[in-house]
């Protein structure tokens, strides 16, 4: 038989999976209102502004559950455990909800300005939230529940082609900007009247064309995206196990495998290091490891 180093294989038609989706816009456009309306929310608040009683009884009668900045909300390394937890753990919840995702990555800069002092240069108090950003998105993606990033609106800047001057050319959302691209769906939130309207401003869903507006409405959403894949039950993942860790780094002590491939592995895998892998990924690092024992 022939061997080939191609590795493409031919298309197949996936689950969609639940919704990962940042929504944006002005506060009191209904960006809260909206998010509280999907199936059994998991609600990190921030703000603290959703104690309110009208959003607690809302949260309450959909069966959901409330974080607020009393019990980490504001703290990288705390929601990351809670999507850890939800992700390895049985639970009733179908969605998670970070309100806002801007006012977690902006604390987390104005900490490290404040700790980094005189030797905050060329950016560098961006650095840790950035990697926190990065390991929260990991674990995103590794999460089987819907997940609604809500942030704010902020100017996006540009050229005017007339007068060739620095101005206004639309609104963004005010967050890390690779979370827009690492995402399938970006929503624009507006209040016209008495409604709310949602303003594709990224889609890489049928769904949702780019610059198409609908209703802000749960039952709207769900039918464009589909209802079966957003109202689906989480399922949990299991994670690599010690035994499994530990043989893998066993391998490496004799295997040669440069660092940088090695990072590669753990970046397709979603996974900081070895103890994010799930037992399935692991075992399949530790043949990779194996076969190139045999090949040596």
């Amino acid at each position: 038989m022939k061997t080939t180093k191609l590795k493409a294989k031919k298309p197949t038609l996936e689950n969609t999976g639940h919704t990962k989706a940042l929504s944006f816009g002005r506060s009191g456009e209904g960006k809260t209102w909206f998010a509280l309306s999907f199936p059994v929310p998991y609600y990190i608040d921030t703000e603290g502004g959703a104690n309110l009683a009208h959003y607690q009884d809302r949260l309450s009668k959909a069966g959901g559950a409330y974080m607020g900045p009393q019990d980490g909300s504001l703290e990288f390394d705390s929601v990351i455990d809670q999507m850890k937890a939800l992700a390895t753990e049985d639970h009733p919840y179908k969605t998670l909800i970070i309100d806002s995702i801007t006012k977690l990555y902006h604390t987390s800069i104005a900490e490290e300005q404040a700790r980094l002092g005189d030797k905050d240069a060329f950016g560098a108090s961006k650095k840790a939230p950035i990697a926190a950003m990065r390991q929260l998105l990991n674990w995103g993606m590794k999460l089987d529940m819907n997940i609604l990033f809500i942030a704010h609106e902020a100017s996006e800047w540009g050229l005017d082609p007339k007068t060739g001057q620095r101005t206004e050319i639309g609104k963004m959302p005010d967050v890390w900007d690779k979370l827009i691209y690492e995402l399938d769906l970006t929503i624009q939130v507006k209040k016209q009247g008495n409604s709310r309207i949602g303003i594709v401003r990224k889609s890489r869903l049928t769904g949702f064309l780019d610059s198409d507006q609908f209703p802000l409405e749960y039952g709207e959403f769900a039918e464009r995206y589909g209802k079966d894949f957003i109202e689906a039950a989480a399922q949990k993942i299991v994670l690599a196990n010690e035994k499994q860790v530990a043989e893998i780094n066993k391998l490496l002590e004799v295997v040669n495998v440069p660092a940088a491939d090695v990072a590669k592995a753990l970046s397709r895998a979603n996974a900081e290091n070895f103890t994010e892998l799930t037992d399935d990924q692991a075992a399949k690092f530790i043949t990779w490891l194996k076969n190139k024992i045999t090949a040596e």
